[in-house]
C-alpha cells in the first residue's frame, strides 16, 4: 500500500482468538490492518508483545509513520478498568489486574486508552456504521453469549466502575434457565446464539421428522443458529415455533434496555444479526408492543450492526474523543 503520511490512531481489538490491529484515519477509514493469533493460554507478559507486534504490522500494511500517530485504543474482553487502563477480569484471556495501558506505554509515546470490547464495536458503529448520526445507541451482540454496549451523548457508558453494563446478565425468566454466569433466567440463557441453539436441539427432539432435523440430517449436534431460520423461511412449523419463542425472548430484553435508556437506535451484531428483516421486522414489532407508552412511546430503529469485524477497531481507535 502506498505512503499516505495522514494522522491516525491505532484500533486494536483483543479477542481470546485473535488480536486485530488496524491504522484508523481520522475519518474513521481503516488505511491498513494486520491479525496475529492470541494464543489466550499464555501469560498476558507473552501476549503484550503480540500486540505491539500487530500494530507494527498494521502500520506497515499502512505504508503510515509512527510520528503520525495521535493514540493508541483497545478493545479487550471483561471488566475493564477505562480510568486506570487495567484489565480487572477477562475471562476469555484468563487474566486478572492486568495493567495493560502502562504495559503498552513502553513502547507507545501516545496516550492509550481501554474500554470493553462490546463498548468499542458499538462505538464503531456510532462513528462508521450502521448508527452513524446517533448519539444515543444500545447495542446486543448475540453470539456464544450475550454482550452488551451503550452509548450516551455520543460517548461510552463506563458506569461508576470498572467494567461498564452487562445487560446479558439482566434477568428475563425468574428461575429460568442456567446461565454461564451461575445465576438462572439471565437474558443470556435465552437471546444468545447458544440458547437457540439449545431450543432448537430440545424441539428437533420431539419432532424428528421436521425439516428442523432434517437440515441436521439427523444429527443434532450439527444444529447451529442459521438452521432454525433456515427450516423456519421454508414454512416447518418446528422451526417456526423455535424462532417465534427467541425473537419473543429478545424483544422482551430489547424492551426493557428501551424502557431504561430510550435509545435511538438499537443494533444487532453477531451472526444471528444477517438474519436482517426477517429478524428485525417482528422485533420491531413485538418491543412497540413490550415498552412503556406502547405505540405512543418514541420508539428506536432496531437495525443490524454493518461494520462486522472492523467495528471494534475503529471503536477502539475512536476511544480518544
Amino acid at each position: 500500500m502506498k505512503q499516505v503520511t495522514e494522522k491516525f490512531r491505532f484500533g486494536i481489538d483483543i479477542g481470546g482468538t485473535g488480536i486485530k490491529a488496524g491504522v484508523v484515519s481520522t475519518e474513521n477509514q481503516i488505511l491498513g490492518q494486520a491479525y496475529v493469533p492470541t494464543g489466550a493460554e499464555r501469560s498476558w507478559q507473552e501476549v503484550v508483545p503480540d500486540i505491539v507486534h500487530a500494530a507494527e504490522e498494521a502500520l506497515k500494511d499502512a505504508g503510515e509513520f509512527m510520528e503520525n500517530c495521535i493514540s493508541v485504543g483497545i478493545g479487550c474482553p471483561g471488566t475493564i478498568d477505562a480510568q486506570t487502563g487495567t484489565v480487572v477480569y477477562s475471562n476469555n484471556l484468563n487474566w486478572q489486574n492486568v495493567p495493560l495501558a502502562q504495559e503498552l506505554h513502553r513502547t507507545f509515546t501516545q496516550p492509550v486508552f481501554i474500554s470493553n470490547d462490546a463498548n468499542c464495536a458499538a462505538l464503531g458503529e456510532v462513528c462508521a456504521g450502521a448508527a452513524k448520526g446517533f448519539q444515543n445507541v444500545f447495542m446486543l451482540t448475540l453470539g456464544t453469549g450475550v454482550g452488551s454496549g451503550i452509548i450516551i451523548n455520543g460517548r461510552i457508558f463506563e458506569g461508576g466502575g470498572p467494567g461498564g453494563a452487562e445487560f446479558g446478565h439482566t434477568l428475563l425468566v425468574e428461575d429460568g434457565e442456567l446461565c454461564t454466569c451461575g445465576r438462572r433466567g439471565c437474558l443470556e440463557s435465552y437471546a444468545s446464539a447458544t440458547a437457540l441453539i439449545r431450543q432448537a436441539k430440545r424441539t428437533a427432539k420431539q419432532a424428528p421428522n421436521s425439516l428442523l432435523c432434517t437440515l441436521c440430517k439427523g444429527d443434532l449436534s450439527r444444529m447451529d443458529g442459521r438452521i432454525p431460520f433456515q427450516a423456519a423461511r421454508q414454512g416447518d412449523e418446528a422451526g417456526q415455533r423455535v424462532i417465534r419463542e427467541y425473537i419473543k425472548h429478545l424483544a422482551a430484553g430489547i424492551a426493557n434496555a428501551v424502557n431504561i435508556f430510550r435509545p435511538q437506535a438499537v443494533l444487532l451484531s453477531g451472526g444471528i444479526s444477517k438474519e436482517g428483516t426477517y429478524l428485525t421486522d417482528p422485533l420491531t414489532a413485538l418491543v412497540a408492543e413490550e415498552v412503556f407508552g406502547k405505540k405512543n412511546s418514541f420508539l428506536p430503529q432496531i437495525r443490524a450492526a454493518e461494520l462486522g469485524n472492523t467495528a471494534g477497531m475503529i471503536g477502539a481507535a475512536n476511544l480518544s474523543q
